[in-house]
């Protein structure tokens, strides 16, 4: 994120994109770990209500921005390889400031609807047997289901088909086989070498995005299993699930565009380089 903001040669729609992909990991994953790291320090595992809803709040938050990030950025690359003479004109500022209040916002005001609908479930058991709360085990210990849990039940799935299963058709759509071969071969004209040294450029760009999406796609699929199964699982399965599901995906992210991506290789060394020679004429004064 400090390489991002530093360098001007990154401030393009990918890595601005990039950039909101990681503060929806921090997000997440602050959610959860702080209260962990606390827990570990008393013999109280506690947390009052209203802060196991805000830890649910947050953490859907991140799930669901997180796939839709990852839709903007799926877009952003079909345009850079498939559109590429049009691509400043369809992805220029006023589109990029759309794309983000869209993939931050409608995920912030769907989510606080399922937690006031859930908010408003009577409970007859104060007890989690989970390393953080989510709104599925929340409901389960909630008393009856009645008129309330089916029309949170109903909104929730609502919010996995549209915020969840949409973006991941989406992306596997801009994924298309003929629509990447089709760009290609169109560019292999050689008159259109300039275009064609671009479009390799944006197909490299693909494969981090495409990492990622495996890497949290895999994640959530953990997290549907962990969500299911808690009772039947053992307390050293449910933490390692617990840990794949808030842990790896932020953690990963950054790595894998950081590792794959050679601008951000290059800026990174461009100010690690700086840092030290500023940090060493400090010393010499």
């Amino acid at each position: 994120m400090l390489v991002i903001y530093l360098e001007s040669s990154l401030h393009k729609p990918m890595y601005i994109f990039l950039f909101n992909l990681i503060c929806s990991g921090l997000l997440g994953s602050s959610a959860v770990w702080p209260k962990v790291l606390s827990n570990l320090l008393t013999d109280w595992h506690t947390s009052s209500y209203e802060g196991c809803l805000l830890q649910v709040y947050l953490l859907s938050i991140y799930a669901v921005c997180t796939y839709s990030t990852l839709t903007v950025m799926a877009y952003d690359r079909y345009v850079s390889i498939c559109k590429p003479l049009q691509y400043h004109i369809i992805m220029n500022p006023s589109k990029i400031r759309m794309w983000l209040m869209l993939s931050n916002l409608v995920p912030v005001f769907s989510i606080a609807g399922q937690i006031y609908l859930t908010s408003r479930i009577p409970l007859c058991s104060r007890t989690l047997n989970k390393l953080f709360c989510d709104n599925l085990s929340i409901i389960n210990i909630s008393c009856g289901a009645g008129s309330l849990g089916i029309l949170s039940n109903v909104y929730g799935l609502l919010i996995i088909v549209c915020l969840s299963v949409l973006p991941t058709f989406l992306i596997l759509l801009s994924y298309n086989k003929k629509k990447i071969l089709l760009s290609t071969k169109t560019s292999s004209v050689p008159p259109l070498k300039v275009l064609k040294n671009s479009q390799s450029k944006a197909l490299g760009t693909c494969l981090p995005h495409l990492m990622i999406f495996i890497n949290y796609s895999i994640a959530t699929v953990f997290s549907v299993i962990y969500n299911r199964l808690t009772v039947l699982m053992s307390i050293e399965m449910n933490v390692f699930i617990s840990f794949q599901v808030t842990l790896l995906p932020p953690l990963l992210h950054p790595v894998i565009y950081g590792v794959r991506t050679k601008e951000i290789r290059k800026c990174t060394v461009k100010i690690t380089q700086r840092l030290c020679a500023s940090t060493n004429s400090a010393s010499i004064a």
